[in-house]
């Protein structure tokens, strides 16, 4: 039971359903919520209520966006060539700050983990499979995590694109097998994408 009243209670409870944030972390976010202008506190909740209602997934590469395609999709200097498949839209943005990749991404939108109940059938494999079949890509890059569920779905999919006349390449391990692109350094990822190696 909270020491604190019913807003303030019901504040500290939603703030402490975030990833990583515990019951004194919340507290303190709720406290700063409670000393910032009512300006500054209300533009955190439009800015949560635009994200909720205005963002969505790219139609191409599930990417998120704004618009029916995301900014990458939609650049036409990119490199329609080659693409590069990610776990997750803040993996894609790692890759992107590195500031070396210069092709086409696809999100999965997690990866196959059959402890957790995801299969294959949950991620967009088949709008990946489907993208490859009827694009030109020469190469196709596995940027999954270097994780257990992260390489099996890199193979899973390998296998799958097997068939098309593409280069399957992984990333180079640059990234330490367990770690996650989201919190690799620039460096790191550098290293990694120039680095990679035929599958």
């Amino acid at each position: 039971m909270s020491e604190h009243g019913g807003a303030v209670s019901e504040l500290v409870d939603q703030l402490g359903r975030l990833p990583g944030i515990g019951r004194k972390s919340a507290e303190r976010l709720a406290f700063h919520l409670l000393r910032v202008s009512e300006t500054e506190a209300l533009a955190l909740a439009e800015s949560i209520r635009r994200v909720r209602q205005d963002v969505q997934y790219c139609v191409q590469c599930y990417n998120l966006s704004e618009n029916e395609s995301c900014v990458i999709c939609a650049d036409s200097n990119r490199d329609q060539t080659r693409l590069c498949v990610v776990e997750q839209p803040r993996d894609l943005m790692s890759l992107e700050q590195a500031g070396i990749f210069k092709g086409l991404y696809h999100v999965l939108l997690g990866r196959i983990a059959p402890l957790d109940g995801i299969g294959p059938d949950q991620l967009t494999i088949d709008a990946l499979v489907d993208r490859v079949r009827k694009g030109n890509f020469v190469e196709i890059i596995m940027a999954t995590n270097p994780t257990v569920e992260g390489d099996g779905t890199s193979l899973y999919i390998s296998n799958l694109l097997s068939e098309f006349p593409v280069e399957i390449t992984r990333l180079a391990r640059g990234i330490t097998a367990g770690s996650v692109l989201e919190y690799a350094n620039r460096e790191m990822i550098a290293d990694a994408l120039s680095g990679r190696q035929k599958l």
